[in-house]
Order: structure tokens, then sequence, then C-alpha cells
């Protein structure tokens, strides 16, 4: 179990995940590339709001079915549901300070800038 918080600590969640991480990623889509975030997935039910749920913000564009969240204090994107599989939580690592994104050696890149729901 991990906890995330944002910068402020308005916004905590619990995060059912191991201490080796699955999946690391970085996505090259119009707004991770701007937020620059190292993420890591998991199921909806392994994430949970411990605090501050109303202090989050939602950010929504093109087909709106992407959620992303992010504390309306500090700013700081805490996580996302994709629009590929919104039955998953994509959280921010940065968040989560026993983890040093600084350290970590295998970082995948996500090709979100072409995005296979976006291919006619």
């Amino acid at each position: 179990m991990k906890l995330l918080t944002c910068h402020c600590g308005a916004i905590e969640a619990k995060i059912n995940v191991s201490d080796k991480l699955e999946k690391v990623i970085r996505c090259n889509c119009s707004i991770c590339k701007r937020k620059g975030s190292i993420m890591s997935i998991v199921k909806n039910e392994d994430f949970k709001i411990i605090k501050g749920k109303e202090k989050l913000s939602l950010y929504e564009f093109n087909t709106k079915v992407a959620k992303h969240y992010f504390c309306s204090i500090c700013g700081i994107y805490t996580h996302h549901h994709p629009r590929i599989n919104p039955s998953l939580t994509g959280f921010n690592v940065g968040c989560i300070d026993s983890i040093d994104t600084f350290k970590l050696d295998k970082i995948s890149i996500a090709d979100g800038r072409n995005h296979p729901l976006d291919k006619k």
C-alpha cells in the first residue's frame, strides 16, 4: 500500500500497489507532454481517495472520456482515468514520497499522440 499526496497535502489517496511498480510510463499526448508526469496504473478498486475529494478539480478535453484530476489548491496532477480503459486509474508516481522518480530505471513511453481511439 502506498500513500499519494498532492504538494499542499489537501489530497491523499491510498494505492494498493507493490513496492516494485509493474509498469511506469510517460506519455507523449498533448496533456501528458505538458504536465511531464511519470505515471503508473492500477485497477480503479486499488485507488481510493481518503482525504480531500472535494478539493479535486476535473479536466476533460477532446472526447471527454478521459478524466484528469488536479488539486484545486496547489494544481498538482494526482491521477486520471484513461479513455482507452476508464476502469483503470493512472496516478502520478511523483506524488508518492517513498518513490524516488529519479532512480527509476525503466520508464516506457506511451504513444498517446497516436492514440488508437483517434484512428478512423
